[in-house]
């Protein structure tokens, strides 16, 4: 880790401040182009459109990451295309992978983390007018665009390596790779100039393209004072509401300024549990994560993303099933925090997806499935207690069971982990009251016991 630094002076922030200009707004289907306006003396770009009103409160973000390489055509005119399928889902934040150019020297793997230039597209993907046009369209249908940040290094054919060499770590004047990672090169956060240009890049993008904040990659990486010098930065930009999502633990990011962490041990519980573990543990990690950060801090929750599609299989293959796959979703977008949806996973698409590659993904595939994850985001949308709700767990080592409420909304979630039919033993204060199926309809007044199918899920309200 590289060592901390002291926090730059106000002087140095404030000097990245930007005063803004606005440019056209889109209408009629197309994307003018912005007017013209001399970029403020800070070196920044003018503002490119309008700067999107709707990005939601962190409790009601409905999240969905963007494999651009699953797509067909597998650009920004392929994942633009569907956009209004993404938000039939009840998604309202998109996160795109990185859109960024990336290595092509040597030592260069293929991964998309690998950036050859903070400011440019990669040109896979498109234009810069076609990103600019994919963001405005998701902001016309109502959902805001964060993109994909690494701040940890850059690829060894990055400008940055010959034109500033001590902006990276160096021994004997080698500059060195980050950790195991030989195709990339480690950058040197006691370097401020190094940290400006980093900064100055991220305001690039919500000016140039209208994002509306980041996901940052491997956020335990830099130092905590950069994070915060950072973040403090764009939150100066105060045309804009933006999200910040660090995949990182820890609690001092979100002290730092980001809304949502990675919920890594939860993932791992959830894993454990579908195959064959006690639920218990599943309850005992959703306290820990959540104890584990400053309020208001939430946990990013998932039961896939691009690292573990590719590493550890499709949710068909990690939960059993389309059902099992459909459970382990409810369940993780019901305990607490904010849902993720992979690209594909909605689909039931049943492979390992290697997202250094292009893997196609047929995205009218399963509608039943697909029908099945709009009901399970629509009720976690209308219903604070699955939001906000104080968590009652009720102990089975195969079902998962809690209550959630909030004022006068009460909700009773079930879900077998199984794949088997299981019997469980209804506690006595979910007895007396009778309880109204949420989506099949019809009431149920429970007696000691109660059955459920291999994998299903049964939601209630009182």
């Amino acid at each position: 880790m590289t060592t901390k630094t002291s926090m730059l002076k106000l002087s140095s922030l404030l000097a990245l401040v930007l005063l803004t200009c606005f440019g056209c707004s889109k209408s009629g289907g197309s994307n003018p182009p912005p007017i013209k306006v001399t970029p403020p003396p800070s070196g920044d770009p003018a503002q490119y459109g309008t700067p999107y009103s709707g990005v939601p409160a962190t409790k009601d973000i409905v999240m969905y990451e963007v494999n651009i390489k699953t797509f067909t055509p597998a650009n920004f005119q392929g994942v633009e295309a569907r956009l209004d399928s993404i938000k039939a889902l009840g998604v309202n934040v998109i996160w795109l992978m990185p859109t960024y150019p990336i290595g092509t020297d040597s030592k260069s793997v293929g991964s998309p983390y690998c950036v050859k230039d903070y400011e440019g597209v990669n040109s896979a993907f498109g234009t810069l007018d076609d990103l600019r046009a994919l963001v405005a369209q998701a902001h016309t249908l109502g959902m805001a665009v964060i993109l994909d940040w690494e701040a940890n290094d850059t690829s060894w054919d990055n400008a940055w390596i010959t034109a500033n060499p001590t902006w990276y770590v160096q021994v004997n004047g080698v500059i060195q790779q980050l950790s195991t990672y030989t195709d990339v090169a480690a950058l040197n956060f006691s370097n401020q100039n190094m940290r400006l240009a980093l900064i100055k890049a991220m305001k690039y993008w919500v000016l140039t393209a209208n994002v509306d904040g980041y996901r940052c990659d491997y956020a335990d990486g830099p130092p905590t004072d950069f994070w915060t010098q950072a973040l403090d930065t764009l939150k100066n930009i105060t045309t804009h509401k933006l999200v910040f999502l660090a995949e990182g633990t820890n609690g001092s990011e979100i002290s730092a300024g980001f809304q949502l962490g990675y919920a890594f041990n939860y993932y791992g519980s959830i894993k454990s549990v579908f195959g064959g573990s006690n639920t218990s543990g599943l309850f005992t990690t959703n306290t820990a994560e959540l104890a584990s950060l400053p309020s208001p801090g939430l946990k990013l929750r998932y039961i896939t993303n691009h690292d573990d599609a590719s590493s550890d299989g499709s949710t068909i293959q990690l939960y059993g099933s389309k059902q099992g796959a459909l459970s382990a979703f409810l369940i993780t977008a019901y305990m607490d925090g904010v849902p993720l949806i992979y690209s594909s996973q909605e689909v039931g698409y049943p492979s390992k997806i290697n997202f250094f590659n292009n893997v196609p993904v047929d995205y009218t595939a399963n509608p039943d499935m697909v029908a099945a994850y709009k009901q399970i985001i629509a009720f976690r949308s209308a219903h604070e207690a699955i939001k906000t709700g104080t968590l009652t767990p009720y102990s089975d080592p195969n079902v998962i069971a809690f209550e959630k409420v909030s004022g006068s909304d009460d909700v009773l979630v079930l879900a077998n982990t199984r794949n088997s039919s299981e019997t469980f033993t209804v506690p006595t204060a979910l007895q007396g009251p009778t309880w109204t199926n949420a989506f099949a309809g019809g009431t149920i007044t429970f007696s000691s016991t109660y059955t459920l199918q291999p994998y299903q899920y049964l939601v209630l309200t009182k």
